[in-house]
């Protein structure tokens, strides 16, 4: 990941330029993923795109020596903090640490001085973004005041519990509150970073890249860290094969008899096989399938409600409140107010 760096003089505006300068904090005992997640996404953009358009990642540490990540794995900065602070960073990305104590009980780690380094960076960047639970860091450098915000499930607690001028909601995979981002658990930096190419280079962009991650969905904001997609995955390819066919015909009736015939089994072996590889029914599964295609429809569209009803496969705006309200405990107007993103 080190490289020579041709970093801008100057930012403003919507980005949608080349070589965006984007720096990913480095400290001991960083969660890797953390670390190497987005990079990854964001060198597959090159391969994406007809021109050089991109961006120039940093690895910023305190010093030049080896930082040892959490999976003992060593990486080696490609710049200090003093000399990112230097610059002008279009994106300041912050991962996370965490420590177990005695009980298995997770905790984020706070160190005060990457807090101030944190505190320090954000001032000369355009946009912060943090990965899973580098939200507390964000949140300890006074970033997220008055903000909403998530972070990994298993330290939401304590974000809100230390810092309560933070709405901290760890259902949605990532937020984005202003220039402010902020990622839920593991995996989950590779939807952020997907976002936020979406946001400088374009949804259509950001989708073929999704493609060379081999990832099922480009996932919404609004989507849950519990929500379907995030379920154990199909042991068989012929239900995999089903769940893509699925998704692929939500306007469409997915009745039991079809889906077994699609199969080429009896509805019987159909539900058996469900409740098996997905521990769910085929119903259940199918509306929860639709209700992820709505949420999608509703964050990035302003299809009318009529028009995603229509789509996903609920074909009456009335079944796709009621769809909401069971699985969701909200309406799909009340979820558009809290998830639409810009065009």
């Amino acid at each position: 990941m080190s490289g020579n760096l041709q970093i801008p003089t100057s930012l403003g505006g919507p980005v949608r330029t080349r070589n965006q300068f984007l720096v990913v904090l480095l400290f001991e005992g960083v969660d890797l993923l953390d670390v190497t997640g987005p990079p990854e996404v964001f060198s597959l953009l090159r391969r994406e795109t007809d021109d050089a358009a991109g961006y120039r990642v940093a690895l910023a540490a305190e010093t030049m020596a080896p930082v040892t990540t959490s999976a003992g794995v060593r990486v080696l900065p490609d710049i200090t903090f003093a000399e990112a602070a230097a610059q002008r960073i279009d994106t300041l990305m912050v991962p996370g640490s965490v420590e177990v104590d005695a009980d298995r009980r997770v905790h984020a780690r706070t160190e005060p001085g990457i807090v101030r380094w944190v505190a320090t960076l954000a001032a000369q960047s355009r946009r912060v973004a943090s990965v899973c639970v580098g939200a507390h860091l964000l949140a300890a450098a006074g970033l997220l005041d008055g903000r909403r915000a998530t972070t990994h499930w298993s330290t939401a607690q304590q974000l809100a519990a230390e810092h309560p001028s933070v709405a901290v909601d760890a259902d949605p995979i990532f937020i984005r509150d202003g220039q402010v981002w902020t990622g839920a658990g593991i995996t989950a930096c590779l939807d952020l970073s997907l976002a936020l190419v979406a946001e400088d280079f374009g949804e259509t962009t950001a989708l073929r890249v999704a493609r060379q991650l081999v990832m099922y969905l480009k996932r919404p904001s609004g989507q849950s860290q519990f929500s379907v997609p995030l379920e154990p995955v199909s042991t068989t390819r012929r239900m995999d094969d089903l769940r893509l066919h699925i998704t692929h015909h939500l306007a469409g009736p997915l009745t039991v008899p079809d889906l077994a015939r699609q199969l080429h089994l009896s509805e019987r072996q159909l539900t058996r096989l469900f409740k098996t590889e997905l521990g769910t029914t085929p119903a259940a599964y199918i509306e929860a399938a639709r209700v992820e295609a709505a949420r999608n429809q509703l964050e990035t569209t302003d299809d009318t409600l009529e028009r995603v009803a229509t789509t996903c496969g609920f074909n009456t705006t009335d079944t796709l409140i009621r769809a909401f309200r069971r699985t969701l405990n909200t309406t799909p107007t009340e979820y558009r107010s809290r998830f639409r993103r810009s065009g």
